[in-house]
């Protein structure tokens, strides 16, 4: 049998034809290639001597020639192409992501219990949390686009577009909710207190989405 692999994700294929569309990202199948029967599907290749394996600084030319704030940009771009392949080298995204997604499901029960309860205690503990959240997510969105870039081709199937505007909820939820919260420390005992727990479920709600669809491009099922 032929086996083809998605040059998006990755999805390796078994059959006579590639399918209509992959199964785990959603391109069509064009996007498709035939591989070897006898070949190895992303087989590293021997690691190369000490002195290849570094990213060379190009030597700035002569001041005269190109201006040094030229050098500076050239040298600046080779220095940021370096940092991003080692965050995806050491999944960045996947690692950044786990804070937001664990922390989340707690602020949400918290402001839940402290609406039914009434304490103060837990809607600042609530609080606290989501600025943790709020942090992360400059972090998480930077790695996000960048893997999206990187290993996806900047792929807009149906999938990714869901996978986007989920990441976008839910940093509107976050930023919506501290706002609220900053204005006005008393919500939950106020009568919008329902509609600042529905923004809070919204954005668990949409956490969990994005990270079902990472989780199913990641190991492909």
């Amino acid at each position: 049998m032929k086996r083809w692999q998605c040059t998006v994700c990755k999805y390796i294929h078994t059959g006579d034809e590639p399918p209509e569309k992959c199964p785990v990202c959603g391109v069509p199948a064009s996007k498709f290639v035939l591989l070897e029967e006898d070949s190895t599907i992303d087989t590293p290749e021997a690691e190369p001597a000490a002195d290849e394996n570094k990213t060379e600084i190009p030597d700035a030319p002569p001041l005269e020639e190109e201006g040094r704030a030229a050098v500076y940009r050239r040298k600046a771009t080779v220095y940021m192409e370096k940092t991003a392949d080692l965050m995806l080298e050491h999944h960045a995204h996947p690692m950044s992501v786990h804070l937001p997604n664990g922390v989340i499901p707690v602020v949400a029960a918290l402001f839940i219990l402290a609406w039914f309860s009434g304490s103060e205690l837990l809607v600042k503990a609530g609080f606290i949390n989501l600025v943790f959240v709020i942090i992360s997510l400059p972090l998480v969105g930077l790695t996000g686009v960048l893997e999206w870039k990187r290993n996806y081709n900047q792929a807009l199937t149906k999938i990714f577009k869901i996978k986007i505007a989920a990441a976008m909820v839910t940093a509107i939820c976050c930023i919506t909710s501290i706002i609220w919260y900053l204005v006005n420390p008393e919500v939950l005992v106020s009568p919008g207190a329902w509609l600042f727990v529905m923004i809070n479920l919204l954005m668990l709600a949409a956490a969990g989405v994005a990270g079902f669809i990472g989780g199913k491009l990641v190991f492909k099922d």
